[in-house]
């Protein structure tokens, strides 16, 4: 027998048959498991949405839902994607171990149910969930903005919360599918790497940038899904901070930013709904109170200020 657990780890049962409910609840309440139990899918969703169990072991056939079904609701649920679901089913056909996987499972056991090897399976999941818990409240505590993108779907796994709020900030997000502009950034960035440049800008507009770094899945030793790292720049912290260096006034400090940026006149001028006469004169003044003579040389003393400023 496996040792009593400290922690008291909760553990969903779903199942329909009475003797099979009672079998694993005696086996799991031994193993020092916290164990609940839900009869049909309805009640087996609102118990794993309030419970949050650490494992859910899920009957396949069920009257009314079943549980393919159940375990699609349940990794549509931002609050229960994340929970490992292990099948009990006498369903042992190649189609039917396809359809427990599909549906979100991330194993399976054949009936009739052993305890010993459910308790062994249940001890394996549950460590690995662990570990990836941890690794994302480490994320969590220093707070990173990381998500992970399942490459089969499209579907945010998971997210911390500085990249849940960003993502909704730039995005409609509907049942935390990632938007096309997000999976086409990734198609992008996948390119760029094959082709040794860096990644493009996420979403830019006048006032703020949003950049993303893409790691591939071997990286989170999670086959199938992309983690992404994700940085917001906004334009006015810059502009605050050349204004205070260099004695600027507001326009001459956009100017000064976009120049750092690489825009010619013109392009600054549409920017900021003036004419690139006008963006010349700002320069002149610019390059008069930074003591340069050039763009070029403007550009670098502004990008020198700041990082050292940010350092």
């Amino acid at each position: 027998m496996l040792p009593n657990r400290a922690d008291s780890e909760i553990v969903l049962i779903v199942d329909d048959v009475p003797e099979n409910l009672s079998l694993l609840h005696d086996a799991l309440d031994e193993a020092g498991y916290t164990v609940l139990v839900a009869t049909n899918g309805e009640s087996a969703l609102q118990r794993a949405h309030h419970s949050r169990p650490a494992v859910i072991l899920l009957d396949a056939v069920m009257p009314g839902m079943d549980g393919f079904e159940v375990a699609r609701r349940m990794k549509a649920d931002f609050a229960t994607q994340h929970i490992p679901i292990i099948f009990m089913t006498g369903l042992t056909d190649t189609e039917h171990v396809v359809a427990a996987f599909s549906a979100g499972g991330a194993d399976y056991v054949a009936k009739p149910i052993k305890p010993q090897e459910v308790l062994a399976r249940i001890a394996a999941h549950m460590q690995n969930a662990r570990q990836m818990k941890q690794a994302r409240t480490a994320l969590d505590a220093f707070g990173q903005a990381t998500a992970a993108v399942r490459a089969s779907d499209g579907r945010l796994v998971w997210q911390t919360p500085l990249a849940r709020k960003l993502l909704r900030e730039y995005f409609t997000i509907e049942h935390d599918q990632a938007p096309p502009r997000l999976l086409a950034w990734i198609r992008e960035a996948q390119q760029a790497s094959m082709e040794n440049r860096e990644p493009p800008v996420l979403v830019a507009d006048e006032a703020r940038r949003l950049f993303a770094s893409l790691h591939d899945p071997s990286s989170l030793g999670h086959e199938g899904e992309w983690l992404l790292v994700l940085h917001e720049e906004k334009h006015t912290s810059t502009i605050e901070a050349l204004i205070a260096a260099f004695r600027l006034t507001t326009r001459e400090a956009e100017v000064l930013y976009w120049v750092t940026k690489g825009k010619i006149n013109k392009d600054i001028g549409e920017i900021l709904g003036t004419s690139p006469r006008t963006v010349n004169k700002h320069l002149e003044h610019v390059f008069e109170k930074l003591g340069v003579e050039t763009r070029t040389a403007a550009a670098n003393l502004a990008m020198s200020k700041v990082a050292g400023g940010r350092g």
